[in-house]
């Protein structure tokens, strides 16, 4: 059965090993989206809240995906993009020995599929608007070539033609574009590969990653963007304004949550499952 309080509190036990490696290698890294909401409007996680996210620059993000294989304790696993049974465009630490069992049915028998905290890479955006919209189609072929992978379902006949569409497109010159390298000095970065889909809430002013401040999150300090009340702003509008609890609705992602045994405990949970695939919105 799923207890939200304990879920969260091993998301929280994610994040300190997370902040740990991070500190350690002077690596920079801000809470994103729902979790920076609540690392303002309530000091942690959101209560009502199932997920957490972080989000770091390109060149940070690869510094992390190579130095915490090695550093991470024994407990925790790195699911990093590129790697082996993973084929999405950003990544994940999970914690071994716990179960987070997903709406869909992974295509890969050996994904780990333990609770997780996601991290999200952010990459550069050209200046010119009609590039960054070329960028944003470009991350929808890859979005759609990794999700086909993963064996996303979906009911929409429209999202299903497309992702075998594109299933059968070259990734890289797609990718290239998304991330563009080569514009590191450009005002703005995107989320386009990791957590966006609608191409106004995934660009953002360069200074609103590189410039940081720190603020209490449950038991530790986290960094957070300095220009927190404009990122905010932009995702969610009035932020500070608490929903009332008929709207408080979080993505519910998993059919099966655990924080005490192994994902591979359940490897028949699924058979013959039927569920509805749906989305809610956090505020």
């Amino acid at each position: 059965m799923r207890n939200l309080k304990e879920q969260q509190a091993v998301l929280l036990e994610l994040l300190h090993e997370f902040d740990r490696v991070c500190k350690n290698n002077h690596i920079s890294y801000v809470m994103f989206c729902g979790s920076a909401l609540g690392a303002v409007r309530h000091n942690g996680i959101i209560p009502w809240d199932d997920d957490l996210d972080v989000s770091m620059l390109r060149s940070d993000y690869e510094r992390f995906l190579k130095v915490a294989p090695n550093e991470l304790n024994e407990q925790y696993y790195l699911q990093a993009e590129g790697s082996a049974h993973w084929m999405m465009n950003f990544s994940k630490l999970r914690k071994n020995n716990t179960t987070y069992l997903e709406k869909f049915h992974p295509k890969d028998k050996q994904m780990h599929q333990g609770i997780y905290i996601d991290i999200f890479p952010c990459d550069n955006a050209s200046d010119k608007e009609w590039i960054r919209k070329m960028q944003f189609y470009a991350s929808r072929v890859v979005l759609a070539k990794s999700l086909w992978k993963r064996g996303y379902e979906t009911n929409s006949v429209k999202k299903k033609l497309f992702m075998g569409l594109c299933s059968i497109l070259p990734e890289k010159p797609f990718k290239k574009l998304s991330m563009m390298k080569n514009k590191s000095d450009s005002q703005y970065v995107q989320t386009f590969l990791a957590c966006t889909s609608k191409y106004r809430r995934g660009v953002y002013d360069r200074t609103w990653f590189t410039e940081t401040t720190e603020v209490a999150f449950e038991d530790m300090i986290v960094p957070i963007s300095a220009h927190y009340d404009a990122l905010l702003t932009k995702l969610y509008g009035d932020y500070m304004q608490i929903p009332s609890e008929e709207d408080r609705k979080i993505k519910e992602h998993a059919i099966l949550i655990d924080t005490e045994r192994n994902y591979t405990e359940y490897e028949n949970y699924r058979n013959g499952m039927v569920w509805d695939v749906y989305t809610r919105n956090i505020h």
